[in-house]
């Protein structure tokens, strides 16, 4: 109609993650990221400190989505996670021998789950990141319980081989911190790593 003004469209968001549950969180927050997934050889990438490794690596994704022309103008999320355990970063198992011996190591004790993020605004060139921990206390699944959760294919595609939200949530007595930072992404942190690039999460609501 005559007169009447356009609402101004919410900038462009793209995910730099093949991650089902990262973007799910995103699309339950009211987002609407495009997903870009980076191509990262994440064996490639070495740090000091498991939190740092994840910072690194988030960084590593969203560097490489940002460069390429179908992100211009975009703002870009990169994300990754690791299960920090006995001063060890733990990434996706190898293999399920090695989910395996993950689990049978993980039961009765506590690791922490360290998410890196990375938001890199493709039109300003400023970024910002940052890593987020959750400390998650592990139950005692029997032999057995773990050999069908190993056999279910679901920890051989997570990192730290367990995920909040599958078929290990029964296995997992207790988290400190946020939940969502287990599952793939922290959306407090998020928050506020957008707000240091001056954009409000709220306007990104598709």
């Amino acid at each position: 109609m005559a007169g009447m003004t356009e609402e101004p469209r919410p900038r462009r968001l793209v995910l730099a993650s093949q991650s089902p549950a990262r973007l799910g969180l995103l699309r339950q927050a009211g987002l609407a990221p495009e997903v870009i997934v980076s191509g990262v050889d994440e064996d490639a990438l070495t740090a000091p400190t498991p939190g740092e490794l994840a910072r690194v690596l988030a960084e590593a994704k969203a560097t490489a989505v940002a460069a390429r022309p179908e992100a211009a103008g975009a703002l870009v999320i990169g994300c990754d996670s690791v299960l920090e355990l006995d001063g060890r970063a733990l990434g996706k198992p190898v293999d399920a021998e090695d989910a395996t011996a993950r689990w049978k190591s993980m039961r009765g004790r506590s690791g922490v789950l360290r998410t890196g993020h990375c938001v890199i605004d493709t039109a300003s060139g400023r970024r910002t990141s940052a890593t987020a921990s959750t400390t998650v206390r592990f139950g005692e699944p029997d032999d057995a319980e773990i050999a069908a959760y190993v056999a279910s294919g679901e920890p051989l595609h997570v990192a730290g081989a367990f995920t909040l939200d599958g078929r290990s949530a029964p296995f997992i007595d207790g988290i400190d911190g946020d939940p969502g930072n287990v599952i793939g992404l922290s959306l407090p942190l998020l928050r506020r790593l957008l707000a240091e690039l001056d954009v409000r999460v709220t306007d990104l609501w598709a």
